[in-house]
């Protein structure tokens, strides 16, 4: 099958077939940061309210559920801070804990983020705590696992390390289990900069540090997306021990993941049948007990991930934030949803040059799941762009 992209002719490679399996990796807890799909019949407008399409929201949950994979929702991959209101993002919240709840515990199969971005304007460190804690409560109402995601108004307000230490101090006194901390570096938002109290990582990592260490028992893990693999190993070993550390380093993850890492990524929103089965073959590799079988079984991992990296790092291109606009793009293709819609317009972040060449790199990692319909909605993409 071949298709004319603005490259120039491109030969589709054989289809690959992944198997499904509901059974979640042992080595690794892996979490797919999933995107939330628009209604492609609503005013999701820049700036509008997120007009939600929930079944094929939920359905594909259910997709990433079928693979044994975990869903961290309501996260940056659901457009939180860019065009998923807190309306929208309580209803998903309470939604996925729901469904979640026919595949098993909530609480293992789904972590959401708590923010606090509904208080855009607050004026102090009080008011950024009660909106964390308003947030962290709606979250655990539903049963769903905690991720305080990092809040634009701290990094706005804070003097330094120990206004940091100071609201989070309080928001672990609010939460019933451990929860997932989340560091997310500013080339995914630059109001983020800054974050932990220095725009030295050294510093800004000393301070986290020290808040986990103060509260270990509360923190299940770590979700770090710096793009920095060299300081994420650093980190990890640093952790204290129970803690563990999630990579959200989407351009280095095969080598992170084989290294000791856990997972929660945006990418593997759109890689999860590649995603789940190099997880089991780690698993089978760890647990082999022969050296020359588990050097096969490495290798088998590092090629069923090695395709992916391409595509991922095309997709987490700068401006690394407009990364959504790349997974809905695949999942579209792949049938999980109607239209190539996003909340807040965010379909046109990226030109249709990038968006050709992740339909390529899409096909060469053996992850369009039905070669004809991407064919056909590429094709329709291209004659709307006059191509």
């Amino acid at each position: 099958m071949r298709i004319d992209l603005p490259g120039g002719a491109y030969t589709l490679r054989e289809p690959v077939t992944w198997p499904v399996s509901g059974t979640p990796a042992v080595s690794r807890v892996a979490y797919a940061a999933a995107h939330v799909v628009a209604d492609p019949r609503g005013g999701n407008a820049p700036g509008a309210p997120a007009a939600v399409d929930w079944e094929a929201t939920l359905g594909f949950r259910r997709h990433l559920w079928s693979y044994g994979l975990r869903v961290a929702d309501a996260m940056d991959t659901a457009q939180r801070n860019m065009g998923l209101d807190w309306a929208a993002t309580r209803e998903l919240i309470r939604r996925s804990a729901a469904e979640a709840r026919a595949f098993g515990d909530p609480a293992e199969l789904v972590a959401c983020g708590a923010g606090t971005d509904h208080a855009p304007d607050a004026a102090g460190l009080d008011a950024v705590t009660a909106a964390y804690a308003e947030q962290v409560e709606a979250v655990q109402e539903t049963g769903a696992g905690v991720i305080v995601m990092a809040s634009r108004q701290l990094a706005r307000l804070a003097g330094g390390p120990r206004d940091y230490h100071r609201v989070y101090g309080k928001v672990f006194g609010l939460v019933r289990r451990p929860v997932i901390l989340h560091w997310l570096g500013e080339m995914f938002d630059p109001q983020l900069a800054g974050y932990w109290g220095s725009r030295d990582v050294a510093a800004a990592t000393e301070s986290f540090l020290e808040l986990v260490h103060a509260h270990a028992p509360l923190v299940d893990g770590v979700k770090v997306s710096l793009l920095d693999e060299e300081h994420e190993v650093r980190l990890r070993a640093a952790l204290p021990g129970g803690v563990r550390l999630y990579t959200g380093d989407d351009f280095n993850y095969p080598s992170l993941i084989r290294s000791g890492s856990h997972a929660l990524l945006g990418i593997f929103d759109a890689i999860a049948p590649a995603a789940a089965m190099a997880l089991r073959v780690l698993d089978a590799a760890e647990a082999a007990c022969d050296e020359a079988g588990r050097e096969r079984l490495l290798a088998q991992y590092e090629e069923i991930l090695a395709p992916t990296v391409p595509l991922s790092r095309k997709i987490f291109e700068t401006p690394t934030y407009h990364y959504k606009t790349g997974i809905v793009f695949l999942a579209w293709l792949n049938g999980h949803q109607d239209g190539f819609a996003m909340v807040n317009g965010a379909q046109s972040a990226r030109s249709i040059t990038h968006l050709a060449e992740v339909f390529r790199l899409a096909d060469q990692a053996g992850l369009l799941a039905d070669q004809e319909l991407a064919v056909h909605r590429m094709k329709a993409l291209l004659e709307v762009n006059g191509l």
